[in-house]
């Protein structure tokens, strides 16, 4: 839900105030006003300063509405819902494996802040608790959390973090097993509104969707779209789509279930399974002709239609359960100044929801084939 436009509680035409303020005046003094006369102009200036006053009024009472106040104002509205803090940016998180340099008759201590980076040295990442190299083995899995929060320690590659900061004992080298993830900005005011409206749901979590969907979506503001169902009794399946169109990392699953499996969330006879939405495929396959009269040049409709289809793959895949709609990409592309367009591929493609208890689908682009037809007349 997008939110609100501004709400103008009082008036602010300036026309229809000085109108009333010459016949107000008219009315007291017995005399006309005249438009160059100097009452017409102090009358002028009244108005300005009055429609000011009533643009600040008007500011002022959106500002006390959760659907139109932003920053700090949005903020201060919190303690009104069950969220009361605007969720802050959250550090990406990754598996490293630290191996020692041999076997050893005692586990080997790697201690709570072992800092490791990558070769650029862009970023710092530390274990956030103490591990041990257990007797026998030559290394150990660990997770360690990025230092700067945000999107910015997201997706790093396996092997991408090797460098440790401060060797510990027998240290031999390190490189991370897993792709970083997980990491998020601090809430929008628009993600922030919408997790107030969803934590309405969260009062009682005693098998509503909405609990279950607001607990998930909370753990981070990467994570788009979530559905919640029940394959079969006792069950609750969280199928998790993030911003990009893609499943959640294990990450992600990991904190989601995490957040969901809490003592004050899960009643005591559900078992929660965070899982990967089931992808649909689709090709894009379409020849558009320009018209004469066209002022733009070719590359600059070629630009145009390319982003209408970048528009439409973005729009397909942000929510679960989207059927495959042709007739938004032929919407998006009629807007690019084309004359006309013989549309191939997708074909209208009903997906499941997951309302159902099956796994919900998302349409995921595969081949895209654009052919330039030429100029036509109109």
């Amino acid at each position: 839900m997008s939110r609100n436009p501004e709400y103008q509680f009082i008036s602010t035409d300036t026309t229809t105030l000085i109108a009333k303020l010459i016949s107000a005046y008219e009315l007291i003094t017995g005399s006309v006003v005249r438009p160059a006369s100097p009452e017409k102009l102090f009358i002028n200036w009244i108005a300005d300063v009055l429609v000011q006053e009533r643009i600040l009024n008007n500011y002022t009472g959106n500002q006390n509405l959760p659907s139109r106040a932003e920053g700090e104002n949005l903020d201060s509205l919190g303690e009104l819902f069950y969220i009361k803090n605007r969720p802050a940016a959250q550090p990406a998180v990754c598996t490293m494996r630290f191996h020692i340099s041999a076997v050893q008759v005692s586990a080997v201590l790697i201690p709570s802040g072992t800092q490791v980076t990558d070769t650029g040295k862009e970023l710092v990442w530390e274990t956030t608790a103490d591990a041990y190299v257990a007797i026998g083995n030559t290394y150990a899995d660990v997770m360690v959390q990025c230092q700067t929060a945000g999107i910015i320690g997201n997706e790093y590659a396996a092997g991408q973090i090797n460098v440790i900061i401060e060797p510990y004992a027998y240290y031999d080298h390190c490189e991370n097993i897993t792709t970083s993830d997980g990491g998020s900005d601090a809430s929008t005011d628009d993600e922030y509104y919408e997790l107030m409206r969803a934590s309405q749901d969260a009062y009682s979590d005693a098998g509503a969707k909405g609990g279950y969907i607001y607990f998930a979506k909370k753990v981070s503001t990467e994570i788009v779209d979530v559905v919640a169902n029940t394959p079969s009794p006792g069950q609750v399946n969280l199928y998790i789509l993030m911003n990009d169109g893609a499943g959640a990392s294990t990450e992600i699953k990991n904190a989601v279930l995490a957040a969901c499996n809490d003592d004050f969330v899960r009643p005591l006879t559900d078992y929660v399974v965070a899982d990967d939405p089931e992808p649909a495929s689709y090709n894009i396959q379409f020849t558009y002709y320009i018209p004469n009269s066209l002022s733009l040049s070719a590359a600059e409709v070629q630009t145009a239609v390319n982003a209408a289809v970048d528009n439409y793959v973005k729009w397909q895949y942000a929510k679960l359960g989207r059927d495959i709609n042709p007739s938004y990409l032929i919407g998006l592309l009629m807007q690019t100044g084309i004359k006309r367009l013989i549309l191939t591929q997708p074909a209208f493609t009903v997906l499941s929801d997951g309302s159902d208890n099956t796994v919900p689908q998302i349409a995921t682009v595969g081949t895209t084939t654009i052919t330039n037809g030429g100029y036509e007349n109109e």
